[in-house]
């Protein structure tokens, strides 16, 4: 007569904390895509494979499909060949404002798209201030999502390059090899899980830009992203624009997949840090140019459009002055679409805090059961098959955990449109939408930076605690929380960071008193008068800033052992 087991002495006690975060991904980004699955092939109350066939044989589809993966492409392609430079300035080079700069760097990508894409159109489009209009054009689009995911590459490429030995490139010069030969047959070899890994998240934020495309794109240039929120918001075809979710969403997964084979072919990717040990101040002439050239580079191209929208939100129709930015205090119910300027700050505080410890709380969870794996010496072989069978469930949970950071934000806005609006979860005009949207988004943010601290930890320490009689609570309150809130810190200023920019989910979900400031800006492009237009820049800058200064504290508190991104 066999003895039944618990299912809490079953399962590893840590993995019971996974639970919470498990459960409120699966409600509320599993349901939702399967939602969209069965809006996408169960049209008619039966499978059917038709409604995604129809859409492969239109051709104006297939033109966007045709667009996005080749407009991808290039981006990466691009931003991979100026980023590289970069990469090398961080990894070999001392030189005074680094540590800022480097910091600085991550403005950008997580800057707004909707504020990415207004700077640009500030500066390359109808009235720009280069005079060149580029708007509507592919090389406005490749431009913005270089700048937008330069760092991604320089982070990312130069962390590992840092952590590289000279030996190798020595060998290599005292053979006769030339600088750029060295380059081309010893770092870039070494270098290359870094690469797929960098050009890898470069691609799938390119394959999924929206707001972006929906600002530089114009009528011509279009994306799966921009035609999927077409289909829903304007023609109401949610039959098509469900196909089109599973389309992509195919071709997310697929690059996920490719992601997680370059990161897994190799270990050279550094710590993340910019205190490479092999940096040193530039020598020669030719180096000090390098350096030179390069800051120079990075102040222009990443700070140009920035300071071009600053200098916009300056200029209003009575000339000079903070006009636009007094005006975000007075302006009429309607000035930017159904709420004032300064509500739509406050409505992004809100739904950003909410966000924020939704976020953390759930990330803590998930990092304490997945970060203290490993850690039981002794036993047979049932202790042996038990500790296998928990690495198993740590990486199934951990992947399940990871996969909205490669999901489309539109792609979760449409599935909780859909998923979401009738019982027993009816959501949809709740005011906790929003936040719940932007956590799905921020989760796996959160995990990737607490994980690997989780993991840091000595557990010695821990043992030490137990054995003068330390409950777990009080291990964790006295061993683990102090050495981990700097990480928690990070991690909050990270969801923080996010739910303010976010765009792509939030344009299906808000309501029409909840309007955050991405789309009170976007709105307000729409609308008439050049004043309109000022309020929305000088929105755009106060968002850029808040955001910068939380950036700018997140690299203060990160450890130099954190994950990049």
């Amino acid at each position: 007569m066999g003895v039944s087991v618990p299912l809490t002495r079953r399962i590893p006690g840590r993995l019971l904390l996974a639970i919470p975060p498990v459960v409120f991904l699966a409600l509320f980004f599993v349901w939702p895509v399967v939602a969209i699955l069965e809006r996408g092939l169960r049209p008619a109350g039966h499978w059917e494979l038709q409604p995604i066939l129809g859409v492969m044989q239109d051709p104006a589809i297939l033109r966007v499909l045709w667009f996005t993966i080749w407009e991808s492409v290039l981006s990466t392609v691009l931003c991979v060949l100026v980023g590289l430079p970069g990469a090398a300035l961080f990894a070999r080079f001392r030189f005074r404002g680094r540590r800022l700069l480097w910091a600085l760097l991550l403005v950008p990508f997580v800057l707004p798209t909707v504020v990415a894409g207004l700077a640009f159109l500030m500066l390359i489009g109808p009235s720009g201030v280069t005079g060149v209009d580029l708007a509507g054009s592919i090389w406005a689009i490749l431009i913005a999502h270089v700048f937008f995911n330069y760092a991604v590459v320089v982070r990312t490429v130069g962390s590992a390059w840092a952590s590289l030995g000279d030996d190798e490139v020595d060998a290599a010069r005292t053979l006769g090899a030339s600088p750029m030969r060295a380059l081309l047959t010893v770092t870039l070899p070494r270098l290359r899980s870094a690469l797929l890994a960098a050009a890898s998240i470069v691609f799938l934020f390119s394959f999924t830009s929206f707001g972006i495309v929906m600002i530089l794109g114009g009528v011509r240039q279009r994306t799966l992203e921009v035609e999927i929120y077409d289909q829903t918001a304007r023609f109401l075809h949610l039959d098509t624009a469900a196909a089109l979710a599973i389309l992509q969403l195919v071709g997310v997964v697929a690059v996920l997949f490719l992601f997680g084979r370059a990161r897994s072919r190799g270990s050279s990717q550094g710590a993340g840090g910019t205190s490479g040990g092999n940096a040193r101040k530039a020598r020669t002439p030719g180096e000090r140019v390098f350096v030179v050239v390069n800051v120079g580079f990075m102040a222009l191209f990443l700070g140009g459009p920035i300071a071009v929208l600053v200098l916009r939100s300056l200029w209003t129709s009575k000339g000079w002055g903070m006009g636009a930015y007094a005006a975000l205090g007075s302006s009429r119910r309607g000035s930017t679409s159904f709420v004032a300027p300064l509500d739509a700050v406050g409505n992004s505080v809100r739904f950003a805090l909410a966000t924020m410890v939704i976020s953390v709380l759930l990330g803590c969870c998930a990092a304490w059961a997945l970060g203290r794996r490993g850690h039981g010496g002794r036993g047979g072989a049932a202790s042996s098959h038990r500790r296998r069978a928990g690495r198993v469930l740590d990486s199934l949970t951990e992947g399940f955990l990871m996969i909205p950071l490669g999901t489309s934000a539109v792609t979760v806005g449409f599935g909780c449109l859909i998923a979401l609006a009738d019982p027993p979860l009816e959501l949809r005009s709740s005011t906790w939408m929003l936040p719940i949207a932007h956590s799905v988004i921020a989760l796996p943010f959160v995990v990737r930076l607490l994980v690997p601290a989780v993991r840091s930890i000595d557990p010695e320490l821990r043992e030490v605690a137990s054995l003068l009689g330390a409950s777990r609570t009080r291990v964790w309150t006295t061993v683990d929380l102090p050495l981990l809130r700097r990480q928690i810190a990070v991690a909050a200023g990270f969801a923080f960071a996010v739910s303010l920019g976010e765009f792509g989910a939030t344009s299906f979900l808000v309501r029409a008193h909840d309007v955050t400031v991405p789309i009170a800006i976007y709105r307000a492009l729409g609308r008439p008068g050049g004043d309109n237009l000022s309020q929305a820049m000088a929105l755009a800058v106060i968002l850029m800033v808040v955001i910068a200064a939380v950036v700018v504290v997140i690299d203060r508190l990160r450890p130099q052992t954190s994950a990049e991104f």
